[in-house]
Parts: structure tokens; C-alpha cells; sequence
């Protein structure tokens, strides 16, 4: 891709994008890259250069602080679920709690309402189910 007209570097973009989405979000990340291959994969390219590769790759938060940041933004959206349950396996990816996140979600009952965060309860059930958390 090289070079925009700007003088940012999409493929170094891309590749430190493609690097820290890969280390928070592991296979649930690369899913959905995958998924839009055949319907809209310069989505999936952005996807990786600005918020991985531009944002998440920004000194002054850690990666736990961003995913819990995400975790209560996709909450208090209420509409955002299969997003929530990537970014609530990332949080688990890069240290957080399962408590910690059920904490979250109960902190967006205040600001988004109690169906936002119950909707968040339920992708951290599915999520922590997945992965052996709790039972199914």
C-alpha cells in the first residue's frame, strides 16, 4: 500500500495494527478481520490501521486500562454484542478479571441503563462460558 498522501505509511500501519489486535484479541480478533473478506475487506484493513494500529498503539494507557474503556463504551452502547463478547476476551487477553469485568458492566447500569448492562451480563456469560469460566 505504502505511502498516502499524507505521508503516513499504511503498511506499517497495518502491520502494527495487525500485531496488537492480534495480541489482545487473538482469534476472536482475526474472525472478524476474516468475516469481511467477502463483503467489505477495506473495512477490515481500517479496522486494523486506526483503531489498532493508530489508537490502541498510543503511549499513555496500558492495554488493560484500553480494554476496560472498551468493554464499558461497547456496554453502554447496548446494541454493539458480538463487538463486546471480542473485546471482553480481550480484556481476559491482557489481564483483566472476569470480576473486574462484570464490575464494569454493573458500573454502566448508572449511565446507560439497566438493558445495556444486562445485555453486557449476558455476552460476559457467553464469554467466560467459552472459555471455561463458569459453566454453561
Amino acid at each position: 500500500m505504502g505511502i498516502n498522501s499524507v505521508g503516513i505509511d499504511n503498511d506499517e500501519r497495518f502491520e502494527r495494527g495487525w500485531e496488537k489486535l492480534r495480541e489482545i484479541d487473538g482469534e476472536a480478533g482475526e474472525r472478524v478481520i476474516e468475516s469481511l473478506k467477502d463483503i467489505a475487506p477495506d473495512l477490515g484493513r481500517y479496522t486494523i490501521e486506526f483503531p489498532f494500529g493508530d489508537v490502541y498503539s498510543r503511549p499513555g494507557l496500558d492495554l488493560r486500562s484500553r480494554e476496560i474503556a472498551t468493554v464499558a463504551a461497547l456496554t453502554a452502547l447496548g446494541n454493539a454484542a458480538p463487538q463486546l463478547k471480542v473485546h471482553i476476551h480481550g480484556a481476559l487477553n491482557v489481564g483483566c478479571t472476569s470480576q473486574e469485568i462484570v464490575e464494569v458492566i454493573i458500573q454502566m447500569a448508572v449511565y446507560a441503563g439497566f438493558p445495556a448492562a444486562l445485555n453486557g451480563a449476558t455476552a460476559a456469560r457467553e464469554v467466560f462460558a467459552e472459555r471455561g469460566l463458569i459453566e454453561a
